[in-house]
């Protein structure tokens, strides 16, 4: 059997690109996935008005939909929210989505990579704190011999891109070589608005970073609005579609894993 997966990130609701939304909602529509997951950056300043117009794009879908926190997502102008329930919104917003995720091929277990505030500026990198990542373990130490596809989903790479520099992720080195440690087979991120399928190591632990580009109209190092579909089965095995939107067309390329 295969779990069909659409991977979408960094919509930013407020600056969101009408034709790559449209292009899948069309896909959705066209091919029946049986769950659309969002790895974070669902708002551009995370405004009730934003949030709303996300609910509404989520709620359109008849079939689950799993959403992750990015750092788009806390408040920008209510800094008493941010500082003392900076993830309000975003809660509310997820527990209103209601449709359960379940599938014998797959499990997604999340990892949060945002916080409200850090040492350094501007404050848009991630972060994976020890409370957040015991959380994670915590999740996948129930997973084990379990025979699914077992993929962490965090906003922010783990990991830099191809070790140039310092990594921008700060434990992010730590978290991938212990969440490859326990079992996962593949992270599912978003924010650079760049699509990326690689296979990453640390502490002789390889693990997949998968990575969906942007739907919004915040555009980076020239790629285009993108999306992904993956098809999940038993063991790890992954295939990964990435849908590109070009002008008014869709270029596709694909891409397949075996863990």
């Amino acid at each position: 059997m295969t779990t069909t997966l659409f991977h979408v990130s960094d919509i930013h609701f407020g600056a969101e690109n009408r034709a790559a939304l449209a292009a899948v909602e069309e896909a959705v529509a066209r091919e029946h996935p049986d769950a659309l997951v969002c790895t974070g950056d669902l708002t551009q300043r995370a405004k009730h008005r934003e949030y709303e117009a996300a609910a509404r794009w989520f709620a359109s879908f008849d079939l689950p939909v799993l959403v992750d926190p990015g750092n788009h997502d806390m408040p920008y102008y209510n800094l008493w929210e941010r500082f003392t329930d900076p993830l309000r919104r975003y809660h509310r917003l997820r527990a209103a989505l209601g449709k359960p995720f379940a599938s014998s091929d797959v499990v997604l277990v999340p990892l949060n990579t945002t916080v409200r505030a850090q040492r350094r500026f501007p404050w848009s990198d991630g972060v994976v704190t020890r409370r957040a990542l015991a959380e994670t373990l915590a999740a996948l130490a129930e997973l084990e011999g379990d025979p699914r596809t077992v993929i962490v989903t965090a906003h922010h790479p783990l990991l830099g891109p191809r070790d140039r520099g310092p990594n921008p992720t700060i434990g992010g080195d730590a978290a991938f070589a212990a969440l490859a440690r326990a079992g996962a087979h593949a992270v599912m991120s978003g924010h650079v608005h760049v699509p990326f399928d690689e296979v990453r190591e640390r502490a002789g632990r390889p693990m997949r970073m998968i990575g969906a580009g942007t739907l919004s109209t915040r555009l980076r190092d020239g790629a285009p609005p993108s999306w992904r579909v993956l098809r999940c089965e038993r063991g790890g095995r992954i295939e990964s579609e990435l849908r590109v939107l070009a002008g008014s067309a869709d270029a596709e390329c694909s891409g397949a894993f075996a863990g």
